[in-house]
């Protein structure tokens, strides 16, 4: 599956169609396009649930630059909200806020976006999905449903101890 480019939600479920035609209608991504920016998370892959947002990852070199372009492009739309902080000791920008009926979040940060933990968890998860096939599928999104976050549903499901963030990345593919 090419995750580069939402294409491939023209022919998925009505959810990703519906995901489609909302960022390309508000050219979400074309407004992003200097920050490499890939959809990732439930909703590319099958596993949303209803409270599942649209998650965009962006790289940016110039933090303010990213920045003024993110609240530029999307500080008028509904409940937009910014925050800057740090995770696994790497400095992060976070927007979000709603069009079209989805929630957004634009998570940038000084790191190419296919080195990004997120878009690095969501290819071993559809490798994962794709070979344990629909009963696992299922049972990630009941344990979604049931309150779990996506990594430690399917840590869960695969039995991993400790942080599931970092114990999934054994099931990476070079």
């Amino acid at each position: 599956m090419n995750f580069d480019t939402i294409e491939y939600l023209q022919e998925g479920t009505q959810r990703q169609r519906e995901a489609h035609r909302v960022l390309t209608e508000y050219r979400v991504l074309p407004k992003l396009k200097l920050f490499a920016p890939i959809l990732v998370g439930t909703i590319p892959i099958n596993i949303d649930i209803d409270t599942s947002d649209l998650d965009i990852i962006c790289h940016w070199t110039h933090k303010q630059l990213f920045t003024r372009a993110v609240i530029d492009a999307f500080g008028g739309e509904k409940g937009f909200s910014f925050r800057e902080s740090f995770v696994s000791e790497h400095e992060v920008v976070v927007a979000n806020f709603e069009i079209g009926g989805f929630e957004i979040e634009i998570f940038g940060q000084n790191m190419p976006t296919k080195q990004q933990m997120a878009y690095r968890h969501m290819l071993i998860e559809y490798r994962l999905l794709t070979e344990r096939g629909e009963a696992f599928r299922q049972a990630v999104i009941d344990l979604k449903w049931k309150g779990h976050k996506t990594e430690p549903a399917f840590g869960i499901l695969l039995g991993l101890q400790g942080n599931p963030y970092v114990e999934l990345l054994a099931y990476e593919v070079e």
